[in-house]
């Protein structure tokens, strides 16, 4: 397994507008139409990547734990689908269906809006305040396949309740770690 780290997007960057399409519903959605009241996480993921794989079942429990207090949560796969199939729209929506994902998964075909997110892995996380300001950019927790850590969302969890409280987040911001997104050439 590769381990590519996040890049660390400065705070307070503005979230840039996307309009991509859904691939469960097949409908196109834009970042207006899915922000939050009070917050906004954008997650990098995709369906092969066993860093992913690893912590699907907390991203389920993130974004049901969170939404009803006016967080959204938004999936993105960039994923050059020609040479890794597995990460296609279509696989995109049967991984979704079987992961019980309660948030839109959405395409990024031209892969236009990992390059404007300077999105590096999956998954790669990025939390926006209501005014979509980046407050948060990292990882999910400290575990990794193999490490024997708890998957527990410890440092988004963490962000996400500052965000809630109107607290600044202090704690050190961790870069996750995971596959590289699949550029085309």
């Amino acid at each position: 397994m590769a381990r590519t780290p996040s890049n660390m997007l400065p705070l307070g960057t503005k979230a840039p507008h996307f309009n991509l399409q859904d691939t469960v519903s097949g409908e196109h959605l834009s970042l207006n139409n899915l922000k939050g009241n009070i917050g906004t996480v954008i997650m990098f993921i995709c369906n092969h990547c066993p860093f992913v794989i690893h912590v699907n079942k907390e991203l389920v429990a993130l974004s049901n734990d969170y939404f009803s207090k006016g967080i959204s949560f938004v999936a993105i796969s960039s994923n050059d689908a020609i040479n890794y199939p597995q990460d296609a729209p279509d696989k995109m929506k049967v991984h979704a269906e079987v992961e019980n994902y309660a948030f839109p998964y959405l395409y990024d075909e031209t892969q236009e809006v990992a390059n404007a997110y300077d999105a590096a892995c999956t998954p790669d996380f990025y939390i926006f305040d209501k005014d979509l300001e980046l407050v948060y950019r990292g990882q999910i927790d400290d575990s990794r396949p193999g490490n024997n850590l708890p998957v527990n969302g410890k440092d988004l969890r963490h962000a996400l309740d500052c965000l809630l409280e109107n607290k600044q987040n202090t704690v050190n911001q961790k870069p996750s770690i995971g596959c590289n997104i699949k550029w085309k050439n």
